[in-house]
């Protein structure tokens, strides 16, 4: 197989994918359209699989000391007291909070340095077109360049332009009916290490997570179907959840006042991906374009670090683009379809709409919480899936003829 590989989108899957092509010895580019690096997002976690990917890539032992330091999930009341929690470490695995959690542009930082060193990266730039013929995929840039390449990976996340260019009308996405608005906020003394989460009726929750950074993770949330709220401009969004959240107790009032003049506000509304076929000739999609399971399916950024490590891998095996990505599906399908079959009434149980249905869901998560009962309640938040075998795929160190 010849070697030019371009890279669309420069996170967690994309920047994964660029490292390990570039030990496999390809040539690689990868394009973004933002003007830099991005160094903003939440809380993400890693977990199983994705852990043993960072492992090979010499990057776990960092990541875990870039970690958010938060030590649990606690569900509290409208005073600030704990209905129920779950310290990291008590469970039989990862539980809500995993020992590997990380703000996603920590992560970011961690892949770009070494992806970097392996690839040419490109900001401010994106892809207009793409043109196949038997020998390759002719891309136009927005920025009027013109190259062709072997193959095309597009890692740009759940809603990726050039996914609907190569792929139009083939993503069919599933609505989860939860719209969440994420923020960063200033720290207070009454802010400790555990990730605590107040619902309210309607099917409202405030959600405070710690960082390494001195500053608090807000999450503002929505048990609703969608309303087109991630289409609005960030004025009317924020409009929207003061109004929707004026009577919350517990921290909302000051989370709502910090929105005012946060500076990385984002609203989500949450669906899934699902796409029929990953690739179309040279075109390949991962990470979230691919699959997008929301941060519902608890294994999101595993799956864009281990997608994009088995598709390298592929790529490196393989005597032609068409058989690395049948390869590739084939390896990762499994694990995606099962961490995207989530029943829509989670949302629901995890965000009541009634003041008896969060106390039925407090009791049930207390009870759950006891030492008798952890066990039991490691396997709820700790799901196993079929996990591809990485085995197949050397570290790199020797070059694709590994």
């Amino acid at each position: 197989m010849a070697r030019q590989v371009l890279v669309t989108g420069a996170s967690v899957a994309g920047l994964t994918a660029a490292w390990w092509l570039g030990r496999y010895g390809f040539d690689v580019t990868v394009v973004e359209r933002a003007a830099g690096f991005r160094e903003g997002g939440q809380n993400i976690d890693v977990r199983g699989v994705g852990r043993a990917v960072l492992r090979r890539m010499g990057l776990e032992r960092a990541a875990l000391d870039r970690g958010t330091g938060e030590e649990g999930t606690a569900w509290v009341d409208a005073r600030g007291r704990v209905a129920a929690q779950f310290k990291a470490g008590d469970l039989d695995g990862d539980g809500p909070t995993a020992e590997m959690e990380i703000l996603r542009g920590d992560l970011a930082r961690l892949l770009y340095a070494p992806a970097s060193a392996h690839a040419a990266v490109r900001f401010g730039d994106g892809v207009e077109r793409i043109e196949q013929d038997a020998d390759a995929a002719t891309v136009a840039f927005a920025s009027g360049r013109v190259a062709r390449y072997d193959a095309v990976i597009v890692a740009e996340g759940v809603g990726s332009s050039t996914r609907e260019r190569v792929f139009p009308g083939e993503n069919a996405p599933r609505w989860m009916d939860l719209t969440i608005a994420y923020f960063t906020i200033p720290r207070t003394a009454r802010d400790d290490r555990m990730w605590r989460w107040h619902n309210a009726t309607r099917g409202r929750s405030v959600s405070l997570r710690p960082d390494r950074h001195g500053t608090t993770r807000a999450m503002l949330t929505l048990q609703r179907p969608p309303g087109g709220e991630d289409g609005w401009d960030p004025a009317r969004q924020k409009a929207f959840l003061r109004a929707q959240f004026a009577d919350v107790g517990w921290e909302a009032p000051r989370v709502l006042a910090a929105m005012a003049d946060t500076e990385d506000f984002y609203v989500d509304v949450l669906r899934q991906v699902r796409m029929r076929r990953w690739s179309n000739g040279r075109v390949v999609l991962t990470g979230d374009a691919a699959w997008c399971v929301t941060p519902l399916g608890g294994i999101g950024t595993t799956l864009a670090i281990t997608g994009a490590c088995v598709l390298a891998g592929e790529l490196a095996r393989a005597a032609a683009v068409e058989d690395a990505c049948a390869a590739y599906e084939r390896a990762m399908r499994p694990m995606v379809e099962q961490a995207q079959d989530l029943p829509k009434i989670i949302p629901r149980l995890m965000n009541p709409h009634s003041r008896l249905g969060i106390r039925l869901l407090h009791g049930a998560l207390r009870v759950a919480s006891a030492p008798r009962l952890r066990g039991l309640a490691g396997r709820l938040f700790a799901r196993r899936f079929p996990e591809p075998d990485l085995s197949r795929y050397p570290d790199g160190r020797a070059g694709p003829s590994a």
